[in-house]
């Protein structure tokens, strides 16, 4: 049975025109409307399974304000635009829409379009109750393990940092009968690290009294009612919640949702989750909470009484960088260096994929780490056993780029003197990269397309076509949609392939990963070139922070290659940077930059962790810093590493 549609079109015939061609199609049509105000009545009464909706209607709002709404009621909808002003397509493209058609389409342009959206829709949904349902698996087994109850607490963070996204999160409590709460902030210092932060810890961060905090905690008002509040939103209930206002005001937060609920020992819990994103949240966030309330609950029933009460008073010794390794569930990310919160969102992201096979867009500029994503991605998915191939797409010459991806049979063609296995075939089970698809020709678009729907190739001069079983991962640097829009790149295409689309930051959007992968490249090029470079002055740390890196990663990695080769003592006290730095001074005196000290503590913990906290002997953290042991233990103590802290 054919879905039911709703039209929305302020423009009679344009209207008639979409209802005459989709009626042919067999669609049921639910209506047209030429308003928000009439669409939200048609949608009421008829429940369509799509819209198709006009950027521009009659009346003040437009299609965006209730696509806001579409996809708040999981209501899939395609955008209808003869406007090509980018910011209008911008803020289009922030509601997820499931396809864009620019005016003047054709019939065939319109079905396409609504099967591409069905696909996506029909992904995205499977995607989601995937995740869900392992989620509760893994709150009930939080639930059923003797962990204590920070433990539990961090482990169930770990959890919903899968589907609701975070910087940090309050966990507030009291008794029933108690007028006032005690919490913990838990902020997110790594992928699955994070940050225990009591009100003495407050204190010293924030540089207000302990009293002054408790004061702020005791006349906050209580979260009683679930909800999300964004930009505006927060800042209004920042006015009146001063101990959410001191949280915003020292870690910069601008966005928050909250879930209050009561557990069978007449404790209230409020979970309070908050993001720097301005637009962090929205209500499928709050319906996804929801639904897991029940588990939640069960979670925190099964802290003993005990446990809670004792965590009303405060314990010095929770404030530390909690690494639970109670969970078995953590990715391993590979080399993947970094983070910022900018380097997890992607990580997030990453982790919610990987499992499926669902296609994967990555997009970012050059030098970003895409190839080291898709890595992460395959490695991470049930198919990390299986062949990886990997295809550059600008590497290949047209006239044989069919050949490499599809192969071809003996005699296809001139040259052709042995059958040849493509590229697809290899991959057969496992997984396939295209680098830089925005320069596959449009003929082999459309081969491309075929291979996408109907999982079959057919070699070149073959007769018979191959069932194939592979997963996609494309990856490119340029803007898929200026390329569509000029006729380079089809849209069909990039709707097929943008059903899970992962954009990787550029570095001077996560400067505050720059030294970590500085050292990173230092430790590798000190190792292949036989150099005893040992650490990185804080001069040449600023001057990076500096400098925007059109390059991005690589080109850090050349320049932290050729500084070590031009260093003439320990030390990397010069790097040769490109003139062209935009970055004012007062950018960089607001970016927060590491002396050496704090930089050299973090790579002797980062050697640590390598050799598993082993100071001596053969391939021990000594013989890799390349200085005695006795001196390695010497610095430890002065910068304050303690190795039980080492995993």
């Amino acid at each position: 049975m054919k879905e039911k549609i709703l039209i929305v079109e302020d423009q009679f015939v344009e209207a008639d025109y979409l209802r005459l061609m989709l009626t042919q199609a067999g669609y049921i049509i639910a209506g047209i409307a030429r308003s928000v105000a009439q669409a939200e009545q048609i949608i009421k009464s008829e429940k369509p399974d799509f819209v198709l909706v006009d950027i521009f209607l009659k009346g003040k709002q437009t299609g965006i304000d209730l696509a806001k709404q579409l996809s708040a009621d999981n209501i899939p909808f395609v955008y209808l635009s003869a406007n090509s002003n980018e910011e209008i397509l911008n803020v289009a493209k922030t509601t997820e829409p499931y396809g864009f058609l620019v005016k003047p389409f054709r019939e065939k342009d319109l079905l396409i379009a609504l099967e591409i959206a069905h696909y996506r829709h029909k992904h995205n949904q499977e995607s989601k109750w995937h995740t869900e349902k392992q989620l509760r698996k893994e709150l009930l087994n939080i639930q059923k393990e003797g962990a204590n109850w920070d433990t539990k607490v961090i482990e169930t963070a770990k959890v919903l940092q899968k589907l609701i996204p975070f910087d940090c999160i309050c966990v507030k409590f009291k008794p029933l009968e108690s007028r006032y709460y005690s919490g913990f902030l838990f902020r997110r210092a790594g992928f699955s690290e994070y940050q225990t932060i009591d009100i003495n810890s407050l204190s010293n961060i924030s540089g207000r009294p302990a009293e002054d905090i408790k004061r702020l905690l005791e006349h906050s008002p209580i979260d009683n009612t679930a909800r999300w509040y964004n930009g505006d939103d927060f800042n209004k209930l920042t006015s009146v919640h001063p101990m959410k206002a001191l949280i915003a005001k020292v870690f910069g937060f601008s966005s928050n949702i909250v879930l209050p609920f009561i557990t069978s020992d007449s404790y209230m819990f409020s979970l309070s989750f908050f993001r720097r994103s301005e637009e962090g949240y929205n209500p499928e966030h709050l319906d996804m909470l929801f639904r897991l309330q029940q588990p939640l609950i069960a979670v925190m029933n099964s802290i003993p009484a005990n446990e809670k009460r004792s965590a009303l008073s405060i314990h010095p010794e929770f404030n530390i960088i909690t690494n639970s390794k109670t969970s078995n569930t953590n990715p391993d990310f590979g080399t993947i260096i970094g983070k910022s919160p900018a380097l997890l969102k992607v990580m997030d992201l990453i982790g919610q994929v990987a499992y499926s096979d669902t296609s994967v867009l990555l997009l970012g500029e050059s030098g970003t780490g895409k190839e080291k994503i898709a890595d992460a991605i395959h490695n991470l998915s049930t198919r990390k056993n299986k062949p990886f191939i990997k295809v550059n797409c600008a590497a290949l010459p047209a006239t044989l780029i069919e050949s490499e991806l599809f192969g071809h049979e003996k005699g296809a063609f001139t040259g052709a003197y042995d059958k040849r296995i493509g590229k697809f075939e290899k991959a057969d089970s496992g997984t396939i990269l295209l680098d830089e698809i925005g320069e596959m020709p449009l003929e082999l678009q459309v081969k491309l397309l075929r291979v996408l729907q109907e999982k079959e190739i057919e070699r070149i001069g073959g007769r018979d076509t191959l069932k194939i079983d592979v997963r996609i991962i494309a990856a490119t640097n340029k803007n898929l949609e200026k390329e569509v829009a000029e006729g380079r790149f089809r849209l069909d295409l990039y709707y097929r392939l943008n059903v899970f689309p992962i954009r990787i930051p550029p570095l001077r959007e996560r400067k505050e990963d720059m030294p970590a992968l500085a050292y990173h490249f230092m430790n590798y090029y000190n190792q292949k070139s036989g150099k005893k470079i040992s650490g990185i002055s804080d001069n040449v740390l600023k001057s990076m922070m500096a400098y925007d890196w059109p390059g991005n990663i690589r080109e850090l990695e050349h320049l932290i290659e050729r500084s070590i080769l031009l260093a003439k003592g320990n030390f990397i006290e010069d790097i040769q940077l490109p003139v062209t730095q935009k970055t004012s001074d007062a950018d960089v005196e607001n970016s927060y930059i590491k002396t050496i000290h704090e930089n050299e503590r973090d790579y002797i913990i980062s050697i640590l962790k390598k050799c598993n906290g082993r100071i001596w002997g053969a391939g021990a953290a000594a013989e890799m810093l390349n200085i005695p042991p006795s001196t390695l233990k010497s610095r430890m103590k002065k910068l304050g590493i303690r190795k039980e802290f080492i995993p």
